[in-house]
């Protein structure tokens, strides 16, 4: 089967991130090994010097040092050339917009003019656009294994402060072994993993401890240290 023929599932949550080496706005990237030990926003946009990608990369270039310190790269992609690529980010950086001013971009854009690298992470959607990529956002572990997906139509632009809360809740997970309940952000209490016998079950519910509390058998909190 020929490269033009092949047909590609999209990734699922619990994958390793389809490999590839691409063009960006910062020189040759090969992902996901340069972004190893790091956590990456990888996420695509439909076309260049267009209203709604210019306002997502605005606020995104002005958050860029906020992900940095969450141990967080951003990586962004669209189904243009590098020349387009580059003559967009020069002009966002002349831009005024909502508060965000004259930003620099500082994170790398892939080109993708034979669409190769959006059909390895299905970002085309053919019954929206066989030559433009939906706003996908794929967030990639350290250990480059994709932990979530969320997808954007082509109207509606992001939010990326309901993204950053989701690497939070992510990263909170994985080091406290817990889950986050529904509208979750830093501070707020977390829930202990479900007990999983009639004898856990219960434990927990003559448990006493000055930090945890139960609703019930099957839904116990553990409040937040930090």
């Amino acid at each position: 089967m020929t490269e033009e023929t092949k047909v590609f599932q999209m990734p699922l949550i619990g994958d390793k991130a389809p490999a590839f080496t691409a063009l960006t706005t910062n020189g040759k990237v090969n992902f996901p090994e340069d972004y190893k030990g790091k956590w990456v926003i990888f996420f695509s946009h439909p076309s260049d010097f267009t209203p709604v990608c210019t306002t997502e990369f605005m606020v995104l270039a002005s958050m860029a040092e906020e992900f940095r310190e969450l141990n967080t790269e951003l990586l962004g992609l669209s189904v243009d050339s590098l020349y387009s690529h580059i003559a967009w980010v020069r002009k966002i950086e002349e831009l005024e917009w909502n508060g965000y001013g004259k930003v620099k971009i500082p994170f790398s854009v892939i080109a993708d003019l034979n669409m190769k690298v959006s059909n390895k992470y299905g970002m085309l959607q053919p019954n929206v656009s066989s030559t433009q990529a939906v706003r996908a956002v794929f967030i990639i572990d350290p250990l480059g294994v994709i932990r979530a997906i969320i997808y954007y139509p082509l109207t509606t632009g992001r939010n990326f402060d309901e993204i950053k809360r989701l690497i939070l809740a992510l990263q909170k997970a994985d080091n406290d072994h817990c889950s986050t309940p529904a509208g979750w952000t830093p501070g707020d209490d977390v829930i202990i993993p479900t007990a999983t016998t009639c004898e856990e079950a219960e434990k927990r519910m003559d448990h006493s401890d000055e930090d945890e509390y139960a609703l019930d058998w099957f839904l116990r909190f553990r409040k937040d240290k930090e």
